[in-house]
């Protein structure tokens, strides 16, 4: 499931996972928000918080969020991903570089700190 983050200035778009994230996450709540926002503007700072609620993704959820990124490929500006899973972290590490904007992965217990940088 997928929770949108209230507290977050207009031109962050912020996610929090809990359990499971499908694809059916993806296509009502992240991808209409994504494009909602590029209606709006050029490009997006997008935090997503996968904390200890987080326990995976569906294939189509990965798929989805690959799909997106890809779509959308010069309208990330910033993106923060929040996780203490390993393979997250490996994962956007290694993708970071093909990214156009900046990319910075932290761990659960640095949310404030990943706000703070998705903001400024």
């Amino acid at each position: 499931m997928l929770e949108r983050i209230q507290e977050l200035p207009d031109n962050v778009l912020g996610f929090e996972a809990k359990g499971e994230v499908t694809g059916a996450d993806y296509e009502t709540v992240l991808i209409p928000a994504v494009e909602d926002m590029l209606a709006r503007q050029k490009v997006i700072r997008f935090l997503y918080f996968l904390g200890n609620e987080f326990t995976g993704f569906d294939v189509k959820a990965m798929w989805d969020d690959a799909k997106v990124g890809l779509q959308h490929l010069n309208s990330w500006e910033r993106i923060a991903v929040v996780s203490d899973v390993r393979w997250i972290h490996t994962t956007m590490n290694a993708f970071r570089f093909v990214i156009p904007g900046y990319v910075r992965v932290f761990r659960t217990s640095e949310l404030a700190e990943a706000k703070q940088w998705i903001c400024e």
